[in-house]
């Protein structure tokens, strides 16, 4: 039986403004990676999602990124590496600390936006904030963008993980995504979602643009909750898996 979790990004809010529908995203994943106050959210939304996503049975994870509310996190940023370390370890520590007084548990890490692309070509880069953040949650899952540096930075870490693919993606024939500037880099489509997310799963393969199957471990499938389309997107997705006899499920760690 193939089985594959389903994540979203979310708790993008801030303040009064409203980014995503969290609420309906929450009733139909299986992972949700909610945001740490560094590219977004803040400790009233923070509260709420963990609150939320606790109440409906959904796997919580941090997920922290560049300290960058203005560019939303996807600005490709030059930070010294020990204050970089120091910014994953001070988001995700809030994350526990906030989870834990709402009863709820995080058991994933995901890197958001131009920090987890730029740690998908950078394998060191990865492995300094992987370990930044287990310095404080060492039980953590680190969910890793599949077969890209990431991936190696977990595997030489040694620390459990779970591999990731994106449905509102494309893929560069590197494993790693288009750039959000180039056409076709965001998937808009929730059919085709749908359909190139079980094409993926069953083949055991990210299919990049160009064709190009590339052979990876395939954990969880996500979607940006702030794409328009995310909970059409989500649904389709969850649709098309369960009609291809796909279970979803969350996901588990490993170790190489």
């Amino acid at each position: 039986m193939t089985t594959v979790d389903l994540n979203a990004d979310m708790g993008e809010s801030f303040a009064a403004w409203t980014m995503g529908d969290d609420a309906a995203l929450l009733n139909i994943v299986t992972s949700a990676n909610i945001a740490c106050g560094g590219h977004a959210g803040d400790p009233d939304v923070l509260a709420a999602t963990l609150r939320l996503a606790h109440k409906n049975g959904v796997g919580i994870g941090a997920h922290p990124g560049f300290m960058d509310i203005a560019g939303f996190g996807r600005n490709r940023m030059s930070v010294p590496r020990a204050t970089l370390q120091n910014q994953v370890r001070y988001q995700v520590a809030a994350h526990v600390g906030m989870a834990r007084a709402v009863g709820a548990e995080v058991r994933h890490l995901k890197l958001h936006g131009a920090m987890a692309n730029m740690a998908s070509e950078d394998e060191q880069m990865a492995r300094d904030l992987y370990e930044a953040a287990l310095s404080v949650a060492p039980d953590l899952i680190v969910m890793v963008l599949a077969a890209t540096a990431q991936q190696r930075a977990v595997e030489s870490l040694g620390c459990a993980w779970a591999g990731e693919i994106f449905a509102d993606r494309a893929y560069n024939d590197d494993a790693t995504l288009v750039d959000r500037s180039l056409p076709g880099a965001v998937i808009h489509d929730a059919a085709l979602a749908g359909k190139r997310m079980v094409e993926m799963v069953q083949a055991g393969a990210i299919i990049t643009e160009s064709g190009k199957h590339i052979p990876t471990r395939i954990d969880t499938i996500c979607l940006h909750g702030d794409t328009p389309e995310a909970v059409e997107i989500a649904a389709a997705v969850r649709r098309e898996l369960e009609a291809a006899e796909i279970t979803l499920n969350v996901f588990e760690g490993h170790r190489s």
